[in-house]
């Protein structure tokens, strides 16, 4: 055999085994992994999954110091602002005054609610807290469900949930920093402003 002979065949063979294996990737036919995958926990996303139980975001809420329940929807005709923090945490306590200094520049046209998300232990703290930033909107205890529904993908704090009068959500901010005070004054001003029918 001449060596053109030999090097036709071994590329003949290399061509037939890449069909061979692309052939086999296309079809899925691939049993190295024959396991299902599980889905244990929702999907990782920037969008707030829906409720399990088939509540709307309207029905949930939390609880009040003063032992009653408010909801997202009973908050409709103002801006919304909901806003998870812990009183350990450094990036919360920097966010709680521009907070404070929002709800009164905007008093009429906007509802800050903060929700305490610290654990059992940090509730005995929120007082002494709340005396300390002169918090003067309402604090409270979100329900599990509202925590499903709006931290769904990160756990991180302080987030800030901005909604319109109608209860829509419009921005949402994980941590504070730098610029987030200035991002979150356009987006409440905007609301505001666009709404005030």
């Amino acid at each position: 055999m001449r060596p053109e002979g030999k090097s036709v065949k071994v590329i003949s063979i290399v061509v037939l085994l890449l069909v061979a294996v692309s052939f086999t990737a296309c079809n899925g036919d691939d049993t190295s992994n024959t396991n299902t995958p599980v889905i244990s926990a929702p999907p990782k996303t920037t969008i707030p999954m829906p409720p399990l139980n088939g509540k709307s975001l309207g029905d949930l809420g939390w609880s009040l110091a003063t032992g009653s329940r408010a909801t997202v929807s009973q908050q409709h005709g103002k801006v919304l602002i909901l806003d998870f923090y812990a009183t350990w945490c450094l990036p919360c306590r920097e966010s709680i005054p521009h907070l404070v200094e929002l709800q009164h520049r905007y008093e009429k046209d906007l509802s800050v609610v903060g929700l305490n998300v610290g654990g059992p232990d940090d509730l005995a703290k929120v007082p002494n807290f709340a005396n300390e930033f002169k918090i003067q909107y309402p604090l409270g205890v979100p329900e599990d469900e509202l925590v499903s529904f709006l931290l769904s993908d990160s756990d991180a704090i302080p987030q800030t949930f901005i909604f319109d009068r109608k209860g829509q959500l419009i921005e949402r901010f994980v941590g504070f920093g730098e610029t987030t005070g200035e991002a979150i004054n356009e987006v409440v001003e905007k609301a505001v402003q666009s709404n005030a029918e």
